[in-house]
């Protein structure tokens, strides 16, 4: 059975969630791949504000596809995380406390994890068009030359996840195959 939680989200929760655990997240998320994430280290290393506030925040590393008329957004699956491992730390020791991708995360992103309570959620690679009926709305809101890998803020509705990396350093890429040997 699958948990329900909403985004931003409530440290309390992320604390209750372990690694392997399915979870259905509503409410608002953002967009960002790696340009948007270098960029937004760069505010950060030039004391400039972000351009939106972080905390508790939940970033989904995606690079939608244009929607089609009607549609909130077009076909949105998670890209391999691994590109945004540089960023990561600094961006979750900034307050972001959820991440949304695909892939194995390295050790310093899961010590960032550990250190600031948040969580790395696995999504469903080659389910983009699945994921995008989960998306109620879509706006860009930070560097929109970006053009698909601008930052967009996106409403979702019961996006379904699973804890790969929970905020107590426990790794479903670890675990599972250790489960799965036994």
């Amino acid at each position: 059975m699958s948990k329900i939680i909403h985004a931003p989200l409530c440290a309390d929760e992320i604390q209750t969630l372990r690694a392997g655990d399915s979870v259905l997240l509503s409410g608002t998320i953002y967009t960002g791949r790696d340009a948007a994430h270098k960029r937004l280290c760069a505010l950060i290393g030039e004391g400039k504000e972000l351009p939106f506030d972080i905390r508790n925040q939940v970033i989904y590393y995606a690079g939608p596809c244009p929607a089609k008329p009607g549609d909130a957004i077009g076909s949105c699956g998670p890209t391999t995380s691994y590109r945004m491992d540089a960023y990561a730390p600094m961006l979750c020791d900034r307050g972001l406390i959820g991440m949304i991708g695909k892939g194995q995360r390295s050790q310093t992103v899961i010590n960032a994890l550990t250190r600031n309570g948040g969580v790395y959620f696995a999504a469903t690679g080659g389910a983009g068009a699945l994921i995008a009926t989960c998306v109620k709305s879509a706006e860009v809101v930070a560097f929109d030359d970006l053009g698909t890998e601008a930052i967009r803020r996106l409403t979702v509705e019961n996006l379904p996840l699973i804890i790969a990396i929970d905020a107590h350093g426990g790794n479903l890429y670890e675990e599972g195959p250790d489960l799965y040997r036994k």
